[in-house]
């Protein structure tokens, strides 16, 4: 039985990788905050089967930002491999805490890293890298040769992460790599994210609620995956002979526009966008009812237009390839969406 460690067990992907692992035999340990409050849900059935928890999934606690703790963890229990997808991840509030962003994921990578070359089993290393690195592009789609040019704090935490993860392969001959995935999302998004904000709006607006869904650049585009997809490409990084970084994408961009108008298509209503920029409206095809706004106050700082990955090098390293894409994935959400609002 393998062993494997998760940074990040109780976030979305967190909680699919979880799964995913525990489906091949792994025995798998989860790192948690501790906290006033539980923040659990999305692993929660898997703490309540006495199958499995206590058994093969085990948490504990420890902070990203306090080395000493991790590396008494990583000693006891010695994984085989090691998937880091700690950290604040919101683009829009690294801007508002620029500091916390960039000790919870460039600073708390390298502490990681700094530990396993320490280990007398070195474990095999995954880095959730992000396509925000790549900030404002020149080129389309990126792949692993494409410039960093972020443009948040949040995407140069992640480069600088990113780097030494291929500094640490490169000079200790560490299993390390980054997958730079692109957007990837599902029911399990947190709150404040823009595809889960639509899912959710488009669902309740469905369903009586008064107040229009309020976004901002509804231009911008996104390489929109389904994050449970995702956490395949993940473990197969791990099992390649040769480590190496991948970008992981669909090789499709879609809007937030689009992805606003699938949202609402599935949940039953037909919505045209009239007017343009911070004017822009969604206005219901049968009732003229305004659903949707613009407001500037959701607009970046720094805003990128267009990200979209190159799939092709993860196809021919790994055999991986995303399946639902761009509207599916706004589908797929508010039916989730749907069905737990009981509708």
């Amino acid at each position: 039985m393998k062993t494997a460690l998760i940074t990040g067990i109780t976030g979305q992907v967190g909680s699919f990788l979880a799964e995913f692992l525990l489906g091949k035999g792994y025995e798998v340990h989860g790192i948690v905050r501790r906290a006033s409050m539980y923040n659990r849900s999305r692993i929660e059935h898997l703490r309540a089967d006495p199958d499995i928890y206590g058994s093969r999934l085990f948490l504990h606690y420890a902070d990203l930002q306090d080395a000493t703790p991790l590396r008494r963890l990583l000693c006891r229990v010695e994984p085989d491999e090691i998937y880091h997808l700690a950290g604040q991840s919101h683009v829009g509030l690294s801007f508002q805490i620029p500091e916390s962003t960039v000790h919870e994921v460039a600073v708390a990578t390298l502490s990681i890293l700094e530990i396993c070359r320490d280990l007398p089993k070195t474990p095999r290393f995954y880095h959730a890298a992000s396509s925000e690195i790549f900030g404002s592009p020149e080129e389309f789609p990126q792949t692993e040769k494409t410039p960093y040019r972020p443009d948040n704090p949040y995407g140069c935490s992640k480069a600088f992460a990113t780097q030494m993860v291929r500094v640490y392969r490169n000079a200790y001959g560490l299993f390390a790599v980054s997958g730079i995935a692109y957007n990837h999302e599902s029911n399990r998004r947190g709150e404040n994210f823009v595809t889960k904000k639509i899912a959710r709006s488009a669902a309740e607006l469905a369903m009586g609620r008064e107040e229009p869904l309020v976004l901002g650049n509804l231009d911008s585009e996104r390489d929109w995956g389904f994050a449970s997809e995702y956490v395949e490409a993940m473990w197969l990084m791990l099992q390649a002979e040769v480590p190496r970084d991948l970008v992981l994408a669909t090789g499709q961009s879609c809007s937030v526009r689009a992805f606003a108008k699938a949202a609402f298509l599935a949940a039953g209503i037909q919505l045209r966008f009239e007017g343009g920029g911070e004017d822009e409206i969604g206005v219901d095809e049968k009732t003229g009812k305004v659903l949707l706004r613009v407001s500037r106050d959701f607009y970046r700082k720094v805003d990128t237009v267009r990200l979209v990955g190159d799939p092709e090098p993860a196809r021919e390293a790994i055999g991986w390839s995303a399946r639902t894409i761009g509207c599916e994935v706004a589908k797929e959400m508010v039916r989730a969406e749907l069905s737990t609002l009981g509708h």
